[in-house]
């Protein structure tokens, strides 16, 4: 197998890898805590998140990995610098919203998280017009989350 696919395999497994904490965290409380929440209009049943979520970790990955491949023509460190932070910050949500159960302080760092990936699909643009439109729908997915979120924290801020 060549070089360029194992970078993009390892550009998987290293969001899967990143995903892992956050799905360890939201199992613990989506069937227990999460069920009794008051949701706002349009939320998903829950059933949509994990098909979601595992496309846009293929597309992120697949992102990332074009922008790599653009390190051997000039340097990359900042375009993969910005993925790697907000990848963390995609995982630390969870860790806010499912572990602590703290949809407000989860509310602020989704807010941080959309700016950094918007940040980074802005920045991918300058190394690849295709990793810019896979990075486009998680950018969209993230603000519609952050919608949810708001309301998940308006609805039940007498609660949480």
């Amino acid at each position: 197998m060549s070089n360029q696919w194992m970078g993009w395999i390892a550009f998987v497994a290293l969001c899967l890898v990143a995903a892992a904490p956050g799905a360890w965290f939201t199992n613990s409380s989506v069937k227990t805590w999460y069920p009794h929440l008051r949701k706002p209009a349009g939320t998903p049943a829950s059933w949509v998140f994990a098909p979601v979520w595992s496309v846009l970790y293929l597309l992120m990955a697949t992102a990332a990995w074009l922008v790599w491949q653009e390190g051997h023509a000039r340097g990359v460190w900042l375009p993969l610098a910005l993925f790697f932070g907000q990848l963390l910050l995609n995982a630390a949500w969870s860790f806010f919203f499912f572990g602590l159960r703290k949809p407000g302080v989860a509310l602020i760092e989704v807010l941080v998280l959309f700016l950094s990936i918007a940040a980074t699909t802005v920045v991918f643009e300058d190394y690849s017009h295709y990793a810019f439109w896979l990075m486009t729908p998680y950018l969209v997915w993230v603000g519609y989350a952050t919608y949810l979120n708001f309301g998940v924290w308006r609805l039940n801020r007498d609660i949480t």
